[in-house]
């Protein structure tokens, strides 16, 4: 357990017994640190935490206060390993994710459902300056220069970020990418044949169905656990048994779960998969949104023998719309590079040249410091919202960053259905089963708190609550329940 964990257990064991009752200031930054003999950014990082958890609020220019909302709301946590069925599938999904996907996309309806975060949560009009600059002093030259592998100078950048996070990455590894969906697709490519079977996690982020479905690929549904990913007994049970050409996996943070690999258990990965020889697509872009103090290393920080590529991307926690991702692809990434080149050959160089400016001038740590905390506070909302709105039996991840939580509803409830008649009020949701290759999951769903808690969230949650409760009883929605 690190400091501000530790500290954070100590608080809450003292409200969980009274010691601190509701409404209680707690101690301030300052006699904390001092009488704990702890730094002040881990004192902060505590409080970060229990707030994430409901359990206290900050008030301006006053400090932390004990609401106890987590302790009573909150429901129980998500903490059972899905079984999905052994051996390789052939696909066919993305019709179904579509008509999914496709229903909610408006801005009239609530966003539970969305993919991604609210875009008033990032600095565009700063990043617009940046932008307008560098198109203003666009070098000709610079639109041939690196054609395919992308901006030197941004791919500086982001092989300093890896270098800040401990790990030795070349810049000329790096290939800048249409976002990360295409960083992801081009390793798919690049380490798999049509015919081949790929490990995915279960439940897994369907856009990595639609691609080995569109590939010509057969997925392996892995057991994956809530809280710590997938389950690498079971991973290497499926290794010997099926043959397979690659893992695709979210080892931070996982879409939908929001699962978190321990350090540990990311570096037993690797070793795993280094004992197969077996190619690991690694999907990072919710990584820099963590509660904690520090970013969770990428199972790439463990890579010695060139086997994890690596993707990720600005649009989860910097740019949306930018479409800016990469993919640093160890021994693949000649091949990368390649496929790049015969594909889409080059990503905007404007928007390149934008961010490798911003992140030079040093403003995308205290960007993001700002976001994880809001990020951590609208998750304690929507967690304590789900558990005073829904029926018993449902359970719910806390993950430790990003924006997903996943929702396990009591067991005779249909997601498909619930989606249904949510978005009919005006309220979208991601059910369960476009998340797995068979359709399983029929009873979660995935919730977005990436976008402002406010009075119509939470009447969407209510009806929501209403909704989830009319079906687990086996009766109809009541239709005095209204459009948010």
């Amino acid at each position: 357990m690190k400091r501000y964990e530790a500290l954070a257990a100590d608080i809450e064991a003292s409200i969980r017994h009274g010691t601190l009752k509701t409404g209680d200031r707690l101690p301030s930054v300052r006699h904390t640190g001092e009488s704990r003999g702890v730094s002040a950014s881990t004192v902060f990082q505590a409080y970060y935490l229990l707030e994430a958890r409901g359990l206290v609020r900050a008030r301006d220019r006053s400090g932390y206060y004990v609401t106890g909302g987590g302790l009573r709301d909150a429901p129980p946590e998500a903490n059972l390993t899905s079984r999905p069925a052994e051996g390789p599938r052939s696909l066919d999904v993305s019709d179904h994710v579509f008509d999914i996907l496709e229903a909610s996309m408006s801005r009239k309806v609530v966003p539970f459902g969305s993919a991604f975060p609210s875009p008033l949560l990032f600095p565009l009009a700063r990043l617009g300056q940046f932008m307008a600059a560098s198109a203003k002093s666009l070098d000709p030259w610079s639109t041939v220069d690196d054609l395919t592998p992308g901006s030197a100078a941004l791919r500086r950048q982001i092989a300093l970020r890896y270098l800040g996070d401990g790990m030795q990455v070349a810049a000329d590894e790096i290939v800048v990418t249409n976002g990360a969906l295409e960083a992801l697709n081009l390793c798919l490519a690049a380490v798999t044949r049509p015919g081949d079977s790929v490990i995915v996690e279960s439940p897994t982020f369907y856009a990595a169905l639609q691609a080995l479905e569109r590939m010509g690929l057969r997925a392996i549904e892995v057991p994956t656990h809530p809280g710590e990913g997938i389950d690498l007994g079971a991973l290497e049970l499926a290794i010997a048994a099926h043959r397979p050409k690659a893992c695709w996996l979210m080892t931070t943070f996982q879409n939908p779960l929001g699962s978190l690999m321990p350090d540990t258990k990311k570096k037993a990965l690797v070793e795993l998969l280094a004992r197969h020889a077996l190619p690991l697509i690694e999907d990072d872009v919710y990584a820099e949104l963590y509660f904690g103090d520090r970013r969770p290393p990428p199972a790439k920080a463990f890579d010695t023998q060139g086997l994890v590529l690596h993707c990720s991307s600005f649009s989860k926690c910097l740019a949306p719309g930018y479409r800016i991702g990469w993919a640093s692809a160890g021994r693949f990434a000649r091949n990368v590079a390649r496929l790049k080149l015969t594909t889409t050959l080059s990503t905007s160089v404007p928007a390149q040249l934008a961010l490798a400016s911003y992140l030079e001038k040093g403003g995308l740590d205290k960007h993001l410091r700002k976001l994880r905390q809001v990020l951590a506070v609208q998750q304690a909302s929507f967690a304590q919202a789900v558990g005073h709105y829904f029926p018993a039996g449902t359970r719910a991840t806390r993950p430790l960053g990003g924006y997903f939580m996943w929702v396990e509803l009591p067991a005779q409830v249909d997601a498909l259905a619930i989606h249904a008649q949510a978005l009919e009020r005006g309220i979208s949701v991601a059910p369960g089963p476009i998340f797995s290759a068979t359709r399983g999951f029929a009873h979660c769903l995935r919730l977005n708190y990436g976008h402002a808690w406010d009075a119509q969230s939470e009447k969407a949650m209510q009806t929501l609550g209403q909704l989830v409760a009319a079906a687990a009883a086996g009766s109809p929605p009541r239709e005095k329940i209204v459009r948010p």
